[in-house]
Order: structure tokens, then C-alpha cells, then sequence
């Protein structure tokens, strides 16, 4: 077969080829090799007769193989013997360790009662597995006292999750310190990309040179955290957004995590994730089971652009993906803060349904006690004071107006000032020592007494006022977060994924969106029970727009929560255009995040233009792949989204500095259909931005229309926006004549 990308429309999840029926009894003489298709991506595994499988290569489509091509491969990834090592080649397996002949990190530690385990795994059965929607290879390996269940599962974005499940078959206790997922990458791979970042500053970008050793990034914050490594990224030398061979890894997990890559003298480099595990953390008892959470790889020969355009196809093909129009949100926190008052909030949703809101939440307040973030988190009762007749007559209001309602809360947290912990102080994680944040605890929810209380509590709210929405929020790191005096970050946050289960399985149409103080628990563990996250707390559009960037390598817009905010942002005190915020809200699940009813009938106008934008662009923002065109200038940038049949795009050119030009650069806009012809214009309902041009490209006015070749290749002319400007462009195909 000679062309990769037709057989992937042929079968795209199959294992190809199968040169040994599956099932057959046993081993050939020096194990056998399988192959994982799928998505334009292979993953090629040799199962050996003793030892755990190793993955010979895991990257670009490697088309048709026979069975004797791969012996060939097996043989060629075979190491040498080097000069002061082992004596004889040695494996580098799914689960590296010193018995392998593995001297980096590795990828299982454990002890019974102090004596180090260092497992000769024999593998007992492995088969794979083929349906509408992933190739998966499942091996069973064993060692005397131990059971390693693990699983590949390549899907049709070519997207692989690793996991990892752990079995105590022995006699006595086995105390776990690591159980972690791996790959090998390219020896070409030369740069490291993660993330670090801090409360509305997240997912900040930090690049350098492939070192040698074993290097690895901790979260210990109990939750994702906002300086969270985010994506691991390993890639060739120069890549960027368009260009580039890249090997990425996410974990999808939202408690404490470690990403590492090890580049050895004597290996090839490794790449992998796992969870964090604290000292004595988890122990299983004889007979007990350890999971790993699911170790995420995603290949790529096109660049960041192409990782994020496989992660989005990855999670866009998921079941529970909101499949709907996401509603524009109006959430009340920076427009009324705690004072909650009906006729205030009675005008606010008739504002803000006038301009084309949807969906109004209402944010932090409501519950009793709490006229400040000092009390009342745990009382997960309506305040009489506030709402005598209950929560029913705002409620009443948002619904007549046609908008769903929806409502904040923050399970996980107490305060101390509350009734919940005076008389539950044994339902609190941390000792009554440990340091407060924000004036809060945390609430085990491995107490099943705590867990039972927030399922009731949550649940019998949602049922009282049919709530369409909830806004869980959790804003503090886990700080000595102990249970019986075991450290309890990993249990507590299975806890927390079970808690959103058991909501979301008694209220199916309930939709969840997942905020910690903005942007600290944004991965992939909790997007498979929630539908939306609150990328950071910060509605500053300059710094938005570099926090949405980097999120959508891992997330598609529609996945994204991103508000209007006001004149002057609450997080920064920068004043920023109304325009400028519309333009970086669209690029996201939009919304607004102000007190509407304190505009001026001339921002209400600009605000309903704005959302009337949102909402007829939404079905392409939503559905179509995202990309960054480079503007060759660093105080620009553009986001673009091109349709899948490459009829639309919009794109946004949008600056945040001044640059070094006084002309600004031609705008190349790349994915588009190289032989259709496509008109340009500035989108009609948002205002073009005045510019610091003396006369602007005077194609502004009327649009373009040129072949999508000459767009990609030559581009047109941008005006020369001033800091704080955006111009966002629609661009569709010219209907052939006849």
C-alpha cells in the first residue's frame, strides 16, 4: 500500500498485518511482533518469550509490513553491546526496570515491608482488539507476588493512551512508589517544550535543549495546579506551530503527577507520565489493585498544530462530547461579587437575555452564611436571609427570559466558619494544624459520611430547581492532605472523579464545567465527567490570549471558557477595548464575565453584535481544526479555524505589543483548498480596528477574493494594528459557476 492516509479511510482501527492468528498457542521461537494502525500512526510492539513487550517504533505510518519485515525490524532495533555495560543487549520495555538492564528512572518500584521488588515479568497472554473505535493491545504479564495488566488503545486521531493496572497476588502488603507509562521517541528528537505558570498566568511556554540524564517535572499541589507541566513535549530542532516531528504526552489525571524523559548514553530516549505517589500512599493489601491513570502519547510530523489538531479529533470523537451549540454564559461573580439581591439580579439576567445571553449563572453567594470567602463553604443550603422564598423567583425569571440556569459551587472546600465543620471536624483532610488557604479545608472525600453528604446535598439542589449547570470550583492546593495519617492526594482525587460520576448519573443532562481558581485543573481526567473549563480567572484579554493559545494545544475551543470581561480587568487593572474583548472571547466557549447592567446603550449594542457573531460562527469555531498562522511578528499573533470541508475559516490577527515594523507583515493563512478561490472579509458584525496606518489596506473595505494557494503562500496585506486592536476575518469558498 502506498498511500498511508487511503488505508486509514479503508480501516482505520484494525491491526495490520496479522501474520499469526490471534490467539495462536503460544510464542514462536524468539516471540513475535505486532503492529497498532490507526489514524495515520503506527505503533509496532515485539512480544518476547520472557520479558515484558518493548516498542520498536512509535511515530509515522509505516505502511504494509510482512511477517518477515518484521523479524527485519526487530533485528534492527536490536542495541548493540557498548564498551563498559552489560554484557549482552538488553530490552527497553513498556515497564523499564533494573532487571531489564534499565538505569534511568523507572517505570514500576515498590516494597514489601523494606525489600525492594524488582519483578522478572513473564508475559501470560496478550491479544488485540479491534472495534468502531480504537486498535488496543492488551498484555498480562506476571512475576511472583505481582500482576501487570496494561493496555495500548490507538485511536482513529492516532491519538495512543497507555495504562497500567497492578495486581498484589502475594501473601502480604505491597507498598507502591511508581507505576508509570512510557515511550520511546526518535533519536532525532532535540528540544523540550512543557509548561509552568501561576494563578491567571497559566500554561506559560518554556523551551530548551534535549539534556541528557533522567529529568523529571512534579506537581505536588493535589490537583493539576496552575504551574502544572500541562504537555510534555519532545520535538526536532526548530519545530513550531506548522513545522516540526514531534512525541507529546499528557496525563490525564487531576492529582499530583510526574512527566519525565530520559535520554541515556547506553537508550534510546524515553518519554512518559504517571502519578505522583507519596511515601506510603498506596499500599494493597493481598489481592488488591492499583490503576494508573492513563498516560496519553499523540506523534506528529505537522508541528504543535498538528498535535493539537490530533488531541481535538481525539476527544471530539468521545461519546460524551457536547455535541450541541455552546451556549453563551453570563456567570454573575464580577458583576455582583457576594451581594446577592434579586431585583439586582432580576435586571442583570433581562440585560443580559437582551443581548443574546443564554445561559446565566449564578456565581458564589448564595448559600447560607456566606457574605464573604471567610464562611459558610460546606453549607450547601440556600441562605433565608438572602432568599426567603429559596433560589425559586430567580430562577422563574432566567427561565422566562428563555435563558438555563446554572449555579456555583465548591464541593471540596470547608470553612472553618461553618456548620459543616463544627460538627464534622473528622471530615476535614488536613490536621487541624495545617495551614489555611483562602480561610479553607479540604473535605476527605475518602470519608464516605463527607462523600455521601456533598451527592446529597448537590444532588437534591440540581433536582430542586432542574439546574442545567453547575460551575464546580476548587480553589486551594492540598496541603498536607492525610487520611488515618496516610497521605491521601491520590484516593481523594479518585474520590472526587467518583463524586462527579454519581451526579452525572443521576442528572444526565446536567453539564458541568470544571474551575480551581480559574485554570489549576484543566487536563483530561476531568474532562471525561465535566464539559467545559475555566481556563484561568484572569478576563484580561493580553493575558488571555497567550493562556487560550497554549490550552488549545491540548483542548478544542468549545471545551474553553472565555468571557468578556470588563473595561478594566479585576485580575490586572490593564482597560482594554471592548472590541479587543469581544475578538479574543470568540475563540472559545464565549461569555460574559460583567455587570451589564451598568453599560451604556452604545457597549450593550457593541456586546449584542458581539454575541450574535459568537453565535452564527460557533457551529465552525466549534467543529473546525485550529491553527497559528505566523505573523512574523512577536507582538502579534493569529489564531485561525478552518472548516472541515474547507469552505469557511475566520481567523484573528490580534496584538498585544508594539512590534519592529512600521508595515506590518503579509498574513499567511494555511489548511485552506489550494485550487477554490475565497472571498476575505472582516467579519460584518465586529467593528475593523482603526489601526496606526496613515491609510489602511484599502482591502479592508471591499474584501479579496483569491485562490486558496495564493493565500497560503503569498497572503495578504494586514493593517498595522496598535496594541490592544484585533481584526478577526471570515473567509469562504466562491461557488463554481454551473
Amino acid at each position: 500500500m502506498n498511500d498511508p492516509s487511503a488505508a486509514v479511510a479503508e480501516a482505520p482501527h484494525f491491526r495490520r498485518p496479522d501474520p499469526e492468528p490471534v490467539g495462536d498457542p503460544g510464542p514462536r521461537a524468539g516471540g513475535k511482533t505486532r503492529m497498532l494502525w490507526a489514524g495515520g500512526v503506527s505503533v509496532v510492539v515485539h512480544l518476547p518469550e520472557r520479558g515484558l513487550p518493548e516498542v520498536l517504533h512509535w511515530g509515522r505510518d509505516l505502511g504494509d509490513l510482512g511477517h518477515s519485515d518484521f523479524e527485519q525490524l526487530h533485528r534492527a532495533r536490536m542495541r548493540s553491546v557498548s564498551p563498559s555495560a552489560l554484557d549482552a543487549p538488553w530490552p527497553l520495555t513498556l515497564v523499564p526496570g533494573e532487571p531489564d538492564g534499565w538505569e534511568g528512572r523507572p517505570g514500576f518500584a515498590a516494597h514489601r515491608a523494606g525489600r525492594a521488588e524488582y519483578p522478572r515479568w513473564t508475559v501470560a497472554d496478550a491479544d488485540f482488539e479491534t472495534d468502531a473505535e480504537t486498535g488496543t493491545l492488551h498484555v498480562r504479564a506476571e512475576a511472583p507476588g505481582l500482576l501487570l495488566r496494561s493496555e495500548l488503545r490507538l485511536d482513529d486521531a492516532g491519538v495512543l493512551r497507555v495504562s497500567h493496572e497492578l495486581v498484589n497476588t502475594a501473601d502480604e502488603p505491597l507498598a507502591l512508589a511508581a507505576l508509570e507509562a512510557v515511550m520511546p521517541v526518535d533519536d532525532r528528537a532535540a528540544e523540550v517544550l512543557d509548561f509552568t505558570g501561576r494563578w491567571t498566568r497559566e500554561r506559560v511556554p518554556q523551551r530548551g535543549p534535549l539534556a541528557q540524564g533522567s529529568r523529571v517535572r512534579e506537581t505536588r499541589r493535589g490537583r493539576t495546579g496552575h504551574d502544572s507541566p500541562f504537555a510534555l513535549v519532545l520535538g526536532t530542532p526548530g519545530f513550531d506551530a506548522a513545522a516540526g516531528e514531534l512525541w507529546a504526552v499528557h496525563l490525564a489525571w487531576s492529582g499530583d503527577a510526574v512527566y519525565r524523559h530520559d535520554a541515556l548514553p547506553e537508550a534510546r530516549t524515553l518519554l512518559g507520565a504517571g502519578p505522583l505517589l507519596r511515601p506510603g500512599e498506596i499500599e494493597l493489601a493481598p489481592g488488591e489493585s492499583f490503576r494508573a491513570p492513563d498516560a496519553v502519547f499523540v506523534w506528529s510530523d505537522g508541528g504543535l498544530d498538528g498535535l493539537g489538531e490530533r488531541f481535538h479529533r481525539s476527544l471530539r470523537a468521545r461519546p460524551s462530547h457536547p455535541r450541541g451549540p455552546r451556549p453563551v454564559v453570563l456567570n454573575t461573580w464580577e458583576a455582583v461579587y457576594f451581594q446577592h439581591d434579586l431585583g439586582r439580579l432580576e435586571a442583570l439576567a433581562r440585560t443580559a437575555a437582551g443581548i443574546g445571553v443564554e445561559r446565566f449563572v449564578l456565581d458564589d453567594g448564595w448559600f447560607r452564611g456566606r457574605r464573604d470567602d471567610r464562611a459558610g463553604l460546606g453549607d450547601w443550603t440556600v441562605d433565608p436571609a438572602v432568599w426567603p422564598q429559596g433560589l425559586h423567583p430567580i430562577v422563574r425569571t432566567v427561565r422566562s427570559l428563555g435563558m438555563e440556569f446554572g449555579l456555583w459551587f465548591e464541593p471540596e472546600m470547608v470553612n472553618p466558619d461553618s456548620d459543616l465543620a463544627r460538627e464534622h471536624p473528622d471530615w476535614l483532610l488536613q490536621p487541624a494544624a495545617a495551614r489555611e488557604w483562602r480561610g479553607q479545608y479540604v473535605l476527605d472525600l475518602t470519608n464516605p459520611e463527607a462523600f455521601r453528604y456533598l451527592l446529597e446535598s448537590i444532588s437534591a439542589l440540581v433536582a430542586e430547581y432542574s439546574l442545567d449547570y453547575l460551575k464546580w470550583d476548587q480553589n486551594r492546593d492540598l496541603i498536607e492532605a492525610v487520611h488515618d495519617g496516610r497521605a491521601n492526594v491520590h484516593r481523594h482525587t479518585e474520590a472526587v472523579y467518583r463524586l462527579l460520576d454519581r451526579l452525572r448519573a443521576r442528572h444526565p443532562a446536567l453539564e458541568i464545567e470544571s474551575c480551581a481558581s480559574g485554570g489549576a485543573r484543566v487536563d483530561l481526567g476531568i474532562l471525561e465527567r465535566t464539559d467545559r473549563v475555566w481556563a484561568s480567572d484572569t478576563n484580561d484579554p493580553v493575558e488571555r490570549l497567550a493562556i487560550q493559545r497554549w490550552t488549545e494545544l491540548l483542548l478544542p475551543l468549545e471545551l474553553i471558557g472565555s468571557h468578556i470581561g470588563p473595561p478594566t480587568a479585576h485580575t490586572t487593572r490593564r482597560a482594554a477595548s471592548l472590541d479587543f474583548r469581544i475578538a479574543t472571547a470568540l475563540f472559545g466557549s464565549a461569555g460574559v464575565e460583567w455587570d451589564v447592567t451598568s453599560c451604556t446603550p452604545a457597549e450593550l449594542d457593541r456586546l449584542r453584535e458581539g454575541i450574535a457573531c459568537y453565535r452564527r460562527l460557533r457551529g465552525l469555531l466549534h467543529t473546525g481544526t485550529v491553527g497559528h498562522p505566523d505573523t512574523g511578528d512577536d507582538g502579534a499573533t493569529a489564531t485561525s479555524v478552518v472548516s472541515g470541508d474547507r469552505d469557511r475559516a475566520v481567523v484573528r490577527v490580534a496584538r498585544h505589543a508594539t512590534g519592529d515594523r512600521a508595515l506590518a507583515t503579509a498574513l499567511r493563512i494555511p489548511g485552506l483548498d489550494p485550487e477554490a478561490r475565497y472571498r476575505i472579509a472582516p467579519v460584518p458584525e465586529l467593528a475593523v480596528p482603526r489601526g496606526l496606518d496613515e491609510a489602511p489596506p484599502p482591502w479592508l473595505a471591499h474584501g479579496l477574493r483569491l485562490p486558496g494557494s495564493v493565500i497560503a503562500d503569498v497572503g495578504v496585506q494586514l493593517p498595522l494594528l496598535a496594541p490592544g486592536e484585533a481584526l478577526v476575518l471570515e473567509l469562504a469558498r466562491e461557488q463554481r459557476a454551473g
